[in-house]
């Protein structure tokens, strides 16, 4: 049986890059920008189709048909191209297959252009690492302890209604 299947019993994809150098059982999350988290909710729920949830001050859940959500995470005139908060998430099955990721993206920067690999670290409840990629987009490689770390965001609904908005 498949890590996603005993994870999460609905999952609908197996995994099928058998030959690659990491071996992440799922991609999990991904982090994007907005500008106004209301304007933008309206825009992921009515044109989009989303379901959303509103889980902290700036930012929100947004998902989509699969156990994959994107946070979105308001930022007012300060939208940037990629940064640590616009990365793209790759779920591990232990804190030494995170440490295995992270040398194999030492040892292969040159092959495939990665252009920075941080520290693991113990943060927002994973275990985890950054890289950049030649394109510069960031990947956080994780591992989270309690299981499949998606059901626990959507879980709780909507936990704050937005209280800032940028004046037009």
């Amino acid at each position: 049986m498949s890590m996603i299947r005993e994870m999460v019993e609905d999952a609908f994809v197996d995994p099928t890059a058998k030959t690659s150098i990491l071996k992440p059982y799922v991609m999990s999350h991904g982090t994007l920008e907005c500008k106004d988290l209301s304007a933008s909710r309206r825009f992921y729920e009515e044109f989009l189709g989303l379901e959303v949830v509103q889980h902290g001050q700036r930012s929100m859940a947004l998902r989509c048909g699969l156990k994959f959500h994107v946070i979105c995470v308001a930022v007012g005139d300060q939208v940037h191209p990629m940064s640590y908060l616009t990365h793209w998430g790759l779920d591990v099955r232990s804190r030494e297959a995170v440490d295995q990721a992270r040398l194999a993206a030492l040892e292969n920067t040159e092959r495939y252009g990665i252009r920075k690999v941080a520290d693991a670290v113990d943060q927002h409840g994973v275990y985890s690492f950054y890289i950049q990629d030649l394109d510069y987009n960031w990947w956080e490689i994780q591992y989270y302890e309690a299981g499949y770390q998606h059901s626990d965001i959507f879980d709780f609904g909507d936990v704050f209604t937005s209280s800032l908005s940028s004046s037009s």
